[in-house]
């Protein structure tokens, strides 16, 4: 099962919580052992798992790569956007979560983040099920 979403971010970098709709895409699919893949379809965001139980370590993460890897860089791609392409490289485009139960297999403290390194955008995002 294949499944489409769109989201819209509110700033230059964020983390976006996508927990709760790749939750309800496994639960749709009637897989309770196997994979879910989820991928994002754009070169300048990225998929991700990460706490989320404190809001300061997302902040922390975008703050660091911003530290890291400075928009107004010495970059040759005109769009300006260059930073944004480095990040979502060094984040990856999708993830492989172990579905179990009928439930993706996170850790208590973890959630799935679509991370948008060059908002505000419409970012578009897939969660393909696959049963063992």
């Amino acid at each position: 099962m294949l499944k489409k979403f769109t989201v819209k971010s509110t700033r230059r970098s964020e983390f976006i919580d996508i927990t709760p709709s790749v939750e309800e895409t496994i639960r749709a699919s009637g897989v309770r052992n196997g994979i879910a893949v989820i991928h994002v379809f754009h070169t300048s965001a990225a998929i991700t798992i990460n706490e989320n139980a404190d809001p300061d370590v997302a902040t922390d993460l975008e703050g660091f790569m911003a530290k890291l890897i400075p928009h107004e860089s010495d970059f040759r791609h005109a769009e300006g956007n260059s930073d944004a392409h480095v990040k979502s490289s060094l984040f990856g485009p999708s993830i492989t979560l172990i579905v179990e139960d009928g439930a993706p297999a996170l850790g208590t403290w973890q959630a799935v983040y679509l991370v948008d390194w060059d908002g505000p955008r419409t970012r578009q995002y897939a969660v393909k099920v696959l049963a063992d």
